[in-house]
């Protein structure tokens, strides 16, 4: 079962969820070399390939220039590159052992952290933030220091108390929406909000389409909408699918919009267009996707996700 899963099903149980936003300071320039080696070491890594990754992290140098004049070069004693394929590999496997004590849910992807539980109660309370506490202890050890300003609590269901929280010294911010590896979650988890911004987004590269697309063929036009227009409105749609008919609206006056730009569907219907183009409405696209993954859960091929779902 996914995080969010987890705290949909607190939340559908009548609890009180408090869910908190963690944010590494400069993530991946402040792994150490040398710590994220012995890392290497103790979960087995075979010997040679500790020692290539030891040559590809070390021997690299900086240096500063400030107004035109350039400091003296340095050794780079901590960083994963980014941009390349085994930085992140290599930040997952130096904080694999966060929070491996917590009694909350933690998710790590690469340098988004999030830790959430019920908290119905003084006693609930108490239990996140001794994680809270051991996650600043884990990373004064691991000289990885958390950009407090950017940790935030977001307190999710309807009896929430508003606990507070401390990282640290610092008091945690409470948020009510924050950006979820590009997905807009507000604390009262319908989705809408995501459904505006993914409206407004796709919104705007259809309106430079017209603009700066003098063709209004539909060999031209589709491939478009397709490639550059509809992905804005189906990214991670499994997870904020809209609940209220008036945000399913909004997802698909895009796709009205965008079908009526072609040259001689102007005055067909919306149904008449799609036939005629070869789409789907998306609220049927998102239905087909939700098939193909039950199907998928039958047939066993997603074993562990589909016993817990069913």
């Amino acid at each position: 079962m996914s995080f969010f899963e987890k705290v949909t099903d607190f939340l559908d149980k009548g609890n009180a969820v408090d869910l908190i936003y963690l944010d590494f300071s400069k993530a991946f320039d402040t792994v150490p070399h040398g710590e994220l080696l012995v890392k290497l070491e103790k979960i087995g890594i075979n010997m040679k390939v500790e020692r290539w990754i030891s040559n590809w992290l070390k021997g690299r140098l900086q240096q500063v220039i400030l107004k035109g004049e350039p400091s003296g070069w340095r050794k780079v004693t901590s960083r994963v590159p980014q941009g390349s394929v085994l930085g992140p590999i290599l930040f997952n496997l130096f904080i694999a052992d966060l929070g491996t004590k917590s009694g909350s849910v933690l998710i790590k992807f690469a340098d988004d952290t999030k830790l959430g539980a019920i908290a119905n109660s003084e006693k609930d309370r108490d239990i996140i933030q001794e994680d809270l506490d051991d996650l600043v202890n884990w990373s004064d050890s691991n000289r990885m220091k958390f950009n407090s300003e950017k940790c935030k609590v977001m307190h999710l269901g309807i009896n929430n108390k508003n606990f507070s929280y401390k990282l640290g010294t610092h008091q945690l911010e409470v948020t009510e929406e924050e950006k979820d590896l590009g997905v807009l979650v507000d604390y009262r988890m319908t989705m809408s909000r995501h459904c505006d911004m993914a409206v407004k987004k796709a919104n705007t590269i259809l309106g430079c389409i017209r603009r700066g697309i003098s063709s209004r063929d539909k060999e031209v036009l589709v491939p478009l909408y397709k490639a550059l227009v509809r992905p804005h409105l189906e990214y991670c749609v499994q997870f904020w699918s809209p609940m209220f008919k008036k945000d399913e609206f909004k997802l698909e006056q895009v796709q009205r919009r965008a079908t009526r730009m072609i040259r001689g569907m102007e005055n067909l219907s919306y149904e008449r267009r799609l036939k005629e183009l070869g789409l789907f409405t998306l609220t049927k696209r998102r239905l087909r996707g939700d098939m193909i993954a039950l199907f998928k859960y039958i047939r066993g091929i997603y074993t562990r996700e589909g016993e817990e779902l069913f």
